[in-house]
């Protein structure tokens, strides 16, 4: 029976790698999800807010309208970025301005009063025993009214508190009329305090229940007349650092939120004279770091005793005696706090020298800032001569004492508040952000048409570039899937005619068969050998 052997030939080896690489392609795209391809800076350029953008991207050659385009945004873009430099430049330096405005109101809390004798120590209240003590402060010989000197006498360890609050002028004593809004006040409406200038005393300091004026003007204040006595100030035997040529009283108009600072902030009042001092309210607010260099108050902060609030007066005083328990290990009698009192050596030897230096060192030792939130009063003072010849007569007789003691001893001091209205001084941000933005965003509309929507655009067509990039890497990198040719086996040729079944088939024991019944058998040497793969299936 004869035996007929078909052997098809399948693909030669190129034709099998592009099969091989289509069906990869293929694989890949059913495998993973389809993904749309980058839009081109053309095309974003077309679509964009950006303006100019779109006559700058077109598809084609660069001519002279894309070259003119190009630099008319390059120009507008230049000067987008220089007025945004400038702007940012300008809120980093943080500017402020100050804005003034004037309020009315019905009723104003009256400012606190303190006033001070300038003689700390009347004569006729010092002992022998405090002039000796005193001697070094008050430039008086150490001797008692009997003449004995010093090294004949023993004292007991002097009390400075005792001293000053014993020697000093008493209120009741210089007090003669007392009158506010109409309403008769005395001496009891005053409280004492203790400064540079010795025993003083303060009116409406009381910041729990101040009093209120509802009235401006002359009478709708404060109104005292005063005796100075100036028969009870100390005679100058030498010259120390306590001696007083001026014969008057000292005043400071102060908020009840801080303490006296009166030998430097105060003013002088003469005798002889009514002086008139018209107050207004100055409410100032200013700015924290970094637009100002303001200090605010701490909930719960206590500077000093009896002060709940910063202010520079109490930070002050704080420093001044933290510099002289330092140095002198005890404090004075002004200054706040429980440590010992100094000694009146003490006082000229160590204290007064450590306060001279603290107040030359200020800048350095004792840093007091501006409180954020601060309360002052502007004076504007007049004066007229007191008494005139037909009062002093009847003052004389009413305070049994001659005309010409009421004439060096009597004053007359009125204060009050020229009108219901405050000044309201507040610091400012001159730029803020809300500016800056609004700058930037209007440069950037003016300059190159764009906004936040347009930075938003660019942003996302940067996006779709990296990611396009980034998946054609990644599937480069993955190496092609290759499948079996199917069930067809496929052999070399020369494998095939040492093992072909079809040889051993033409070995039948029916005969031989002819050889020319293999397809191209007589055409073989006209397909050389070049490492084609020439696949049979038989």
């Amino acid at each position: 029976m004869p035996i007929e052997i078909v052997c098809k030939i399948k693909f030669a080896e190129e034709d099998e790698k592009q099969k091989e690489k289509e069906e990869g392609d293929k694989e890949s795209l059913i495998e993973e999800p389809a993904r749309p391809r980058s839009r081109d800076l053309a095309a974003f350029a077309s679509t964009s807010t950006l303006h100019g953008l779109g006559h700058i991207c077109r598809s084609g050659r660069l001519g002279v309208r894309q070259t003119l385009w190009a630099l008319a945004f390059l120009a507008s873009l230049a000067f987008f970025l220089y007025q945004a430099t400038k702007s940012a430049l300008l809120y980093l330096e943080h500017p402020h301005v100050m804005a003034l405005d004037e309020e009315a109101t019905r009723e104003m809390v009256f400012p606190a009063i303190t006033i001070c004798n300038i003689n700390r120590y009347r004569h006729s209240a010092l002992t022998d025993a405090d002039i000796f003590h005193l001697a070094n402060m008050t430039g008086l010989p150490p001797k008692d009214r009997d003449g004995h000197k010093a090294t004949d006498l023993l004292y007991p360890d002097p009390d400075m508190a005792d001293i000053v609050n014993r020697t000093g002028h008493q209120l009741d004593d210089m007090l003669k009329s007392c009158n506010f809004s109409g309403e008769n006040c005395s001496s009891r409406d005053f409280t004492v305090v203790y400064t540079r200038y010795g025993k003083c005393y303060t009116f409406n300091g009381d910041r729990r229940n101040p009093r209120v004026t509802r009235q401006g003007g002359m009478g709708n204040g404060l109104e005292i007349m005063l005796d100075i006595q100036q028969e009870e100030y100390l005679p100058i035997w030498r010259e120390t650092n306590e001696t007083s040529f001026e014969a008057g009283i000292r005043v400071q108009i102060h908020s009840q939120d801080e303490p006296p600072y009166i030998h430097q902030l105060g003013f002088g009042v003469s005798p002889g004279f009514q002086t008139f001092v018209s107050c207004q309210e100055q409410r100032l607010t200013y700015l924290p770091q970094p637009w100002g260099n303001c200090r605010a108050s701490v909930q719960g902060e206590q500077m000093l005793p009896g002060y709940d609030t910063y202010s520079i007066a109490a930070c002050r005083l704080q420093c001044e005696k933290e510099a002289v328990v330092r140095s002198c290990h005890c404090r004075m009698v002004h200054m706040p706090g429980n440590e010992s009192i100094c000694s009146p050596n003490v006082y000229i030897e160590c204290a007064d020298h450590t306060l001279d230096a603290a107040v030359e060192d200020s800048q350095e030792r004792c840093s007091c800032p501006t409180p954020c939130n601060l309360t002052r009063y502007g004076k504007e003072i007049s004066m007229v001569r007191i008494p005139n010849k037909g009062s002093a007569r009847y003052l004389a007789r009413k305070y049994n004492k001659n005309e010409t003691y009421i004439r060096e001893n009597f004053l007359v001091l009125d204060i009050f508040f020229e009108a219901l209205n405050y000044e309201a001084i507040e610091q400012k941000k001159a730029y803020d952000l809300a500016g800056l933005l609004g700058d930037i965003g209007g440069q950037m509309g003016l300059f190159i048409g764009a906004s936040i929507l347009t930075i938003l655009e660019i942003l996302d067509y940067v996006y779709e570039v990296i990611r396009d990039r980034v998946s054609r890497v990644l599937r480069r990198s993955k190496p092609p899937l290759k499948k079996p040719s199917g069930s067809i086996a496929t052999l070399g040729l020369e494998e095939l005619k040492d093992q072909s079944p079809c040889e051993t088939l033409g070995r039948h024991v029916e005969g031989a068969y002819n050889t020319g019944i293999l397809p191209n058998h007589h055409h073989r040497h006209h397909y050389p050998h070049q490492g084609v793969f020439e696949d049979f299936a038989c």
